[in-house]
């Protein structure tokens, strides 16, 4: 006997700076056989899978990755990187210690080595430690890279929404690494950016990095 479970519409809201698109998933019937034999949870997975279908389908559709910010890099006029929007989906170096919202302290690649390293080792450490590390389960793809600069592009799962990641060496002889972490599309990030900066830096500690708020 045949047995019909239905599940009501989801829709989904998409904002950007300019526009919002609603994203309206029509209901699903899903019709399955008694088979004792089966787990009974079985049904459940499969309409995971298929809603995770669709969602990557939507996000195809509506380019949730978004476009690349033309102000990307580091900035002439201060030299620094550039400081972030008035939205809650980004942090920075650059920004004021005062901002709370923004602000996160840079980091030192030296400051607890027994034998420090030079730019180039601590360059190499810093793209080791983003290619092995993934705490929220971004795919991260390093698509620039010059001799004190690095820029990282982190992509969602399923929806395929992006995040950019910029970390910069300034010259002279300190031996500190400014860095800024911002989403490219909404107005809040649920904190993605800092836990993901958060994590890499716990990774970077166990090479003899530190934050400069800790020394």
């Amino acid at each position: 006997m045949a047995s019909m479970a239905s599940s009501p519409s989801t829709h989904y809201f998409i904002k950007n700076h300019k526009k919002a698109h609603k994203i309206s998933i029509p209901s699903r019937i899903i019709v399955c056989h008694e088979q004792p034999d089966k787990p009974t949870d079985q049904v459940g997975r499969r309409d995971i899978i298929l809603r995770s279908s669709e969602l990557a389908v939507v996000g195809a559709i509506f380019n949730l990755g978004g476009k690349r910010p033309d102000y990307l890099g580091v900035q002439k006029n201060p030299p620094a990187l550039a400081l972030c929007p008035a939205t809650k989906n980004c942090i920075s170096t650059s920004e004021n210690v005062s901002d709370l919202a923004h602000y996160t302290p840079p980091w030192n690649y030296n400051s607890k080595k027994k034998k420090p390293v030079t730019r180039e080792e601590a360059m190499e450490e810093l793209i080791q430690v983003i290619k092995s590390t993934k705490p929220d389960k971004f795919t991260p793809r390093v698509v620039e890279k010059k001799d004190d600069y690095v820029r990282v592009e982190y992509e969602s799962p399923i929806l395929g929404l992006v995040d950019d990641v910029e970390f910069w060496f300034p010259p002279g002889k300190n031996t500190i690494v400014e860095y800024r972490s911002a989403s490219r599309l909404g107005n809040y990030d649920f904190d993605y950016n800092r836990k993901r900066i958060k994590a890499l830096r716990l990774e970077l500690e166990k090479k003899g990095w530190a934050s400069e708020d800790s020394l």
